[in-house]
């Protein structure tokens, strides 16, 4: 077998979509020992045996008894509230989100750390707005983009460290690829409460973001305004950014911060 082939032999997809066909028979029969998954699946029983290790070992099914049958496991969880918590941000920061975007014209967004990038995951286009570009879902360098930095900034040392030690491909001219400068904008992004950048992703986009923080004052997200340069030129940044950190202070309230 190559080291390109998945469980006996299948291709990669091929045993994730058997991996994904375990998890909806569990979820709608219950508990299934190795041979009725077998049987469902149309695949030998070490095979069956080997899918089922390995969404066990992630915690995603368990067995109900030594070698006995399996049922869904409560990684599941974790999972689905993860989710949860984004559909709640969601839910929770829109209305402040379209006030925002109303009041200072511009596009505004919502980001979350995943793994090495920040992830829009909702958009509210402002009144002035002149494209109608989705940034929703779209993965983005954390150190070319406002809400970016923000969520670097509060990383814990070590994490941000790495981050960084990875690399800082340019995207434009002007997007800092030096880890001390990139440091010193960190620095000045936590003092500040909120971070910007100057064409640093796009030629004639400029952005400001402010953290979003849950209980205990973690920072779960950031929330961004970003517009044209020629709209939104660095002399308005620390205007905007007046109005981008009252709405996540508002934001946070919400997701269960509370400043003290």
């Amino acid at each position: 077998m190559s080291n390109t082939e998945g469980v006996s032999g299948a291709s990669p997809v091929q045993s994730v979509d058997r991996a994904v066909s375990i998890l909806e028979l569990l979820a709608g029969r219950g508990e299934l020992g190795i041979t009725e998954l077998a049987a469902h699946l149309g695949v030998h029983k070490s095979t069956a045996f080997r899918l089922a290790a390995a969404l066990e070992r992630r915690g995603l099914i368990e067995q109900t008894r030594e070698r006995g049958a399996y049922r869904l496991g409560f990684g599941l969880l974790r999972l689905a509230g993860a989710m949860s918590g984004q559909m709640d941000l969601n839910q929770q920061s829109r209305p402040i989100c379209a006030r925002l975007a109303d009041e200072v014209g511009e596009t505004v967004n919502i980001a979350v750390l995943d793994g090495s990038s920040a992830v829009n995951i909702d958009q509210v286009l402002g009144r002035s707005s002149i494209t109608t570009h989705n940034w929703v879902g779209q993965r983005t360098p954390l150190h070319a983009t406002s809400s970016g930095k923000v969520l670097l900034a509060h990383l814990p040392d070590d994490r941000a460290a790495a981050l960084i030690a990875e690399g800082l491909e340019p995207s434009t001219p002007r997007t800092f690829t030096d880890p001390a400068a990139l440091r010193e904008q960190l620095e000045q992004a936590r003092a500040a409460g909120y971070a910007y950048t100057v064409e640093e992703l796009e030629p004639g986009l400029n952005a400001v973001a402010a953290p979003i923080r849950g209980p205990g004052g973690l920072v779960i997200a950031a929330v961004s305004a970003s517009g044209p340069s020629f709209r939104l030129p660095e002399a308005r940044i620390p205007e905007v950014a007046e109005r981008v950190i009252a709405a996540a202070t508002e934001i946070s309230y919400l997701m269960g911060h509370l400043p003290g």
